[in-house]
């Protein structure tokens, strides 16, 4: 392997769908809040600007929390589980680095053998009914500017990295020193292609695997 570590982000990288899309579409708020996160994913907006206010909108619970988990790993993208089972193999260490719903994001980790200490993403906090409280306000990766405070921890003691991801966000990584590989295999972003170190198109995340390896 040519990193020390691989970051991915998650929605429309590992899984074909956008989480808090989702969420909305279940609630008939789908266009709404679909205009909102392609303003953030394109660089129109930063992301703090629209991340409390689609939470504020939707308000999951507990348990469409655990029905996005389901949907999550429904849509995981071709190539992902004989990716992740070839870098572990060749023993390079997994992260997941994502501004979604962490407690969604956990079933499809576990099914991809990442360590839940690996998994970088928002913890969204409920009522004893199961009803949404909030979402964690401190968290870097619910502003501009977090994936690459999260890939300059990741990177410390000399160690090389790799970003992977489709959106504005995971272009950050590159402020922090980490390589970064566009994916355009569910969404092709044009400032994603234009600025990336590498760039690909494959259906299949597998191609990502002839620039870190």
């Amino acid at each position: 392997m040519r990193f020390d570590r691989i970051c991915f982000d998650f929605d429309s990288t590992l899984s074909r769908i956008e989480g808090i899309d989702e969420l909305a579409d279940r609630l008939g708020q789908g266009d709404a809040i679909a205009k909102l996160t392609d303003a953030a994913m394109n660089g129109e907006v930063p992301l703090e600007a629209v991340y409390g206010q689609r939470l504020d909108l939707i308000k999951p619970d507990r348990a469409a929390i655990d029905w996005l988990a389901e949907r999550y790993l429904s849509e995981i993208v071709d190539g992902v589980t004989e990716l992740f089972a070839r870098l572990r193999a060749d023993c390079c260490e997994v992260y997941i680095v994502s501004g979604g719903i962490r407690q969604s994001i956990l079933p499809m980790a576990a099914f991809l053998n990442v360590p839940e200490s690996h998994v970088h993403a928002v913890d969204v906090f409920f009522n004893e009914d199961g009803t949404y409280i909030d979402f964690d306000r401190d968290s870097v990766l619910a502003r501009a500017g977090g994936k690459a405070e999260i890939c300059t921890r990741l990177k410390q003691n000399g160690l090389s990295l790799a970003m992977v991801g489709d959106g504005n966000t995971d272009l950050e990584a590159k402020q922090a020193g980490a390589c970064f590989i566009g994916f355009g295999g569910v969404v092709d972003r044009p400032k994603v292609r234009e600025h990336a170190d590498y760039y690909v198109d494959d259906a299949s995340l597998l191609g990502v695997l002839r620039f870190i390896s």
